[in-house]
């Protein structure tokens, strides 16, 4: 039972490991108890049930607050050894609160970024590319020699506005949320005091897409892409005649590739699920590889990058080509859940070959013990699909 005080007043109690987890949130506002255990330290509740450790403590004759962490990151004890040791600096003269924000004050948006990618993005998310092309293709460019601290609300909604405005809304959703992620993880370390990305709310409403092309629509476009170079028409036809992930597509790799038994093998660190995945090669999908690797750029990647070592990283431009010239309107994503709407629909493919072939993570018990690869059912399914996509393509499009 914690101890009523005045209005407005510090309660003062006797924190335990659990009496911090006890803690229930305030009606409004916040909450700020001492610890009894130790002067100085003190744990803030917030009516959202964020609790937060600190210090407070005087220095030059003024009275200084310093937050310290957040719990349960930060435990009881980790806490009170944390305040001891900022508790000793100041009995030394020092000013804790000060070096924090000196410290904060001198790191560069690039360096952030840097240590965000190397210490949290790249080892935890299976996404972290996405994270490092959107930092460098709009972020560090402008922001990039900058302190970290001086980055303005209003430059991070004018940047986002400018990535609405070229065309791409999503992505402008997407880097808002790498630049607020970024930050918080930031204040977590304590390289930052403050989040500008606090209070920005999306530019662009976001709704789950589920445009399947049409027959006509799946023939302009195939037709359409006989006037693009040949690996941009190969990725966008393997997207459609394989049902894969465009990053996987992009991604692919000869090494990954067996031509003469007929099968892609999808390495883990490129599948979006952390899973490795067979995908058995069609015919049109042999074709398409031994002309592409007739043409070969580069000895790794299927569809290298011009610009820089490693795949190809974006097909935007390509893309806007494409839906200008074929006149339809889709998103690379669409020709997956084309193409799998169609294996279920028009050649009735049962729903677990499917989640097979999109290798989709199966949740049950069962799937624990299912050692099945379902590779033959997989390579029935896409060569119905493979005959039935050349026999819509088949003709040029009625203009």
């Amino acid at each position: 039972m914690l101890p009523r005080t005045a209005m407005g007043a510090m309660p003062k109690i006797n924190l335990t490991a659990r009496t911090v987890k006890a803690i229930r949130p305030p009606a409004s506002g916040r909450i700020e108890y001492w610890d009894q255990g130790l002067p100085g330290l003190w744990l803030r509740v917030s009516d959202r049930g964020r609790k937060s450790w600190g210090i407070t403590y005087r220095h030059n004759g003024r009275q200084r607050r310093l937050t310290i962490g957040k719990f349960p990151n930060l435990t009881l004890a980790d806490a009170r050894d944390k305040a001891r040791v900022l508790l000793r600096q100041v009995g030394f003269g020092q000013d804790p609160a000060e070096a924090k924000r000196q410290i904060a004050m001198g790191v560069t948006f690039s360096e952030l970024a840097e240590r965000y990618m190397r210490e949290h993005a790249i080892p935890n998310k299976k996404s972290w590319r996405e994270d490092r092309r959107a930092l460098d293709r709009d972020l560090l460019p402008r922001f990039g020699t900058r302190k970290a601290a001086d980055i303005k609300r209003g430059e991070i909604v004018a940047i986002l506005q400018s990535i609405k405005d070229r065309g791409a809304p999503i992505l402008a959703n997407r880097t808002l949320e790498i630049v607020r992620r970024m930050y918080n993880w930031g204040r977590t370390r304590e390289i930052v005091e403050l989040n500008p990305c606090a209070g920005i709310e999306k530019l662009s409403k976001e709704l789950q897409r589920d445009r399947v092309l049409s027959n006509d629509e799946i023939k302009s476009l195939w037709h359409a892409l006989a006037d693009e170079p040949v690996h941009i028409a190969g990725g966008y036809k393997l997207l459609l005649l394989t049902a894969q992930r465009g990053g996987e597509v992009r991604h692919m790799r000869w090494q990954d590739i067996d031509l003469a038994d007929g099968w892609w093998t999808i390495p883990k660190e490129f599948s979006k699920n952390g899973l490795s995945h067979r995908v058995p090669l069609t015919g049109p999908v042999r074709d398409i590889l031994e002309h592409l690797r007739g043409e070969a750029r580069d000895d790794i990647w299927v569809f290298p990058s011009p610009a820089v070592p490693g795949p190809i990283r974006s097909d935007t431009k390509a893309n806007r080509r494409l839906r200008l010239r074929s006149g339809v309107d889709f998103r690379p994503h669409d020709l997956r859940r084309t193409a799998a709407s169609k294996m279920a629909g028009d050649l009735g493919i049962d729903r677990l070959t499917l989640a097979k072939i999109l290798n989709h993570v199966d949740g049950t018990v069962t799937a624990i013990y299912d050692r099945h690869s379902y590779d033959r059912e997989k390579k029935a399914a896409l060569e119905a699909w493979s005959d039935r996509l050349v026999e819509i393509v088949k003709n040029p499009p009625v203009t």
